[in-house]
């Protein structure tokens, strides 16, 4: 007698330019509870990520953080076998208690070989269904964006959905740009406007299956062209992102505020165009609680004073990711003015 197979997790993958707000729209469905049941993956560029610290709401043995590289790099095959293994590996009580996933991708990934690798390989397609794609694009530096980074591009090509975020800080002017820009390389995708993370969970499973009807001609020359290709990285995939780096600066004694944005501002001013994206959590001498502050390029936004730290480690942690931006210069900038980094590093 024949059993039948069990039916299929559904897979939502999250992604969208640095800063868009992929992390914003992820703790605001942990606040309401809507990720009940449900286990998400996320990945960073470089060697030091703070995303996963950053969502809280979310229970530890709910969020993995998935570390080893960009995931459209170098990790393809370990993102195969972190699924593959999840019902047990991360099971409780030797029961699988999620009903669903939902991957967040790095700000620059490449969204086609995570896609491929979610329909083309057998033991990950077997038993998981790719449900929807959700793209979230900035809408101060995402027509820009769409300009320069083929990977922006790509982002909203593949996209089930659009969450077009931050439009209350853009003129309507710039929001009519980037929705044109955007009917270019995704002319039948739903474009929904979202402030503050405030999506609707509805959207990332409820269109069932991943389907390439309506999405850009190109969408299926990329998948194709990812499919020929070793999942392991080989160095084409190892070469994706080219002049962009992550470099990652930790300070072990509480910084001074002043001297700190002194810094940051230094940094804008000069180099605030190849500043792609700058997170950080902040030990700031004379305050108990950690501050968390986000910067995309020449746009830093208000800083956030979390209600406490989200683990033992009360050092300050910055990652930036940048164009052309030599790790050195970039330690040397804070030396000069008495902050020296510890166990710094650059990816």
């Amino acid at each position: 007698m024949s059993h039948p197979h069990p039916p299929r997790i559904p897979i939502a993958v999250v992604t969208g330019f640095l800063g868009s707000g992929k992390t914003t729209v992820l703790r605001h469905l942990a606040a309401t509870g809507a990720l009940r049941r449900t286990l998400v993956l996320i990945n960073e560029f470089g060697e030091v990520g703070l995303d996963h610290q950053l969502l809280a709401p979310i229970a530890d043995d709910t969020l993995v953080a998935v570390d080893s590289g960009c995931i459209c790099c170098t990790i393809r095959s370990d993102l195969a076998q972190t699924l593959v293994a999840a019902p047990t590996r991360y099971a409780r009580g030797g029961n699988r208690w999620f009903d669903r996933v939902i991957i967040e991708t790095t700000g620059i990934a490449d969204p086609a070989p995570v896609i491929q690798t979610l329909l083309g390989e057998p033991a990950v397609s077997s038993r998981y269904v790719l449900a929807g794609v959700i793209t979230t694009v900035d809408a101060v530096s995402g027509a820009q964006s769409l300009d320069v980074h083929v990977e922006a591009v790509k982002q909203a090509a593949v996209a089930d959905r659009i969450l077009l975020t931050k439009s209350d800080l853009a003129t309507p002017e710039m929001v009519d740009q980037l929705r044109r820009q955007l009917r270019g390389v995704a002319p039948s995708t739903p474009v929904s406007v979202t402030l503050n993370g405030a999506a609707d969970v509805d959207w990332f499973f409820a269109g069932g299956t991943y389907a390439l009807d309506g999405k850009h001609p190109d969408v299926e020359t990329w998948l194709s062209a990812e499919a020929h290709l070793h999942p392991h990285g080989d160095d084409i995939n190892r070469n994706r992102h080219g002049r962009i780096q992550a470099s990652c600066l930790t300070f072990r004694e509480p910084v001074d505020a002043a001297a700190f944005e002194a810094c940051l501002q230094s940094l804008l001013m000069f180099r605030g165009a190849d500043l792609l994206r700058i997170k950080g959590i902040i030990n700031v001498r004379g305050m108990d609680r950690p501050m968390v502050i986000h910067g995309v390029q020449h746009v830093f936004h208000p800083p956030e004073v979390l209600e406490r730290w989200p683990g033992p480690d009360r050092r300050t942690r910055i990652v930036l990711i940048a164009r052309d931006l030599n790790h050195r210069d970039l330690c040397a900038c804070f030396a000069a003015l008495g902050m020296d980094a510890a166990d710094s590093c650059e990816s």
